[in-house]
């Protein structure tokens, strides 16, 4: 499947939800986990805004991959952001989207501030 490495360095990226974690089969309440490292999803909604235009993306990110307090509104840096396109069959109907997946959501809320004054 193909992978598009997203360009975050013009943006200004903050957090719109914060994170929840994701579930993989709504019927039975399973938790996704990710195939290669075992590590539970989470989902972050994070406000994108760049170009002139805002978006809300739904980024799924591995848990060790969240750092810092994620509220609303917090500033954060995504490492590794990957666009993959998607489509599938569902009861006959053709369905088809952008999934976005990062390695780290980290906040920059104690970054922006700076070193403490003594």
């Amino acid at each position: 499947m193909r992978q598009i490495p997203v360009d975050t360095s013009g943006a200004v990226v903050m957090v719109a939800k914060s994170p929840q974690v994701k579930v993989r089969d709504r019927r039975t309440g399973e938790i996704a986990t990710d195939t290669e490292t075992g590590a539970k999803l989470m989902t972050v909604d994070v406000m994108f805004a760049a170009n002139e235009e805002v978006e809300i993306l739904s980024i799924t990110v591995p848990e060790p991959g969240i750092s810092g307090e994620l509220a609303m509104g917090t500033p954060v840096a995504l490492t590794g952001l990957i666009a993959r396109p998607w489509e599938n069959d569902f009861n006959g109907q053709k369905r088809h989207g952008i999934a976005f997946r990062a390695v780290a959501v980290t906040s920059l809320s104690n970054v922006a501030a700076g070193p403490k004054a003594a």
